[in-house]
């Protein structure tokens, strides 16, 4: 009985987000649809630097951000969000971009990022959420993938995040990525959740991890879900 085993919280819980992310061994992390007050505080907890895009539904931010500290089980998805990338050391970042994919129905806008380590290693990063319906993802994506090689038209890039496209559903859109853009990696035939790559050495290729790690126990014995995604990982070697 799923009701059972997991309780609701009528609070925010970035408290809880931010231990888990900073306990975790990382050196970039690709966040989609964040509450935009959460980047500081999640740079703070896991000793890293960052950058954010504001994505759909951020109108009234200074109202909405009220509402979520107090109830955010009313507001759901519709307190507004950002994509945010975090980066720990030795590596930092370096330019930081957004673009806008689309107005309409929701706004969708792309994170990208150029990090580097002392060692003069770069690494362009591209965090994305494409949209949801009929045929639109494949265009966010595909825009985002052309938008992500102008922005680094050679070297290691990473394209992340939820790209609400699954191969087994959508092999053309993944075949056309890697044609185009050397773009590969996906996580697995049905997921959603990605981490394309370019000119990287894949020394762990990307999984989706199991729901312990997004859920945390409380002092009942009854789990918080941290988020309604897996997270995905990946370990990279940069040449």
């Amino acid at each position: 009985m799923l009701g059972a085993r997991y309780a609701q919280v009528r609070r925010s819980l970035e408290e809880e987000f931010a231990a888990t992310l900073a306990a975790e061994r990382w050196h970039v992390a690709l966040l989609q649809e964040a509450p935009l007050g959460w980047l500081r505080p999640l740079c703070r907890r896991a000793r890293a630097s960052g950058a954010s895009a504001r994505t759909a539904r951020n109108e009234g931010a200074v109202l909405r951000a009220w509402l979520a500290a107090r109830r955010p089980d009313l507001l759901g998805s519709w307190e507004g969000g950002s994509n945010q990338v975090l980066v720990r050391a030795p590596w930092r970042i370096m330019e930081v971009r957004r673009m806008t994919l689309r107005w309409v129905p929701e706004r969708r806008r792309m994170l990208l990022v150029r990090i580097a380590d002392p060692a003069g290693r770069s690494v362009a990063v591209a965090c994305l959420h494409a949209s949801v319906s009929d045929h639109e993802p494949e265009r966010d994506v595909s825009s985002a993938a052309a938008a992500a090689a102008a922005f680094a038209p050679a070297g290691p890039l990473i394209l992340g995040g939820d790209l609400n496209l699954r191969p087994r559903v959508c092999p053309g859109a993944f075949a056309r990525l890697r044609e185009r853009h050397r773009l590969t990696g996906e996580t697995g035939p049905e997921a959603i959740d990605h981490l394309l790559h370019r000119e990287l050495e894949v020394l762990a290729a990307a999984r989706e991890m199991p729901p312990s790690w997004r859920e945390v126990e409380r002092p009942d014995g009854r789990l918080v879900r941290l988020s309604d995604h897996a997270p995905v990982v990946a370990r990279f070697g940069v040449r």
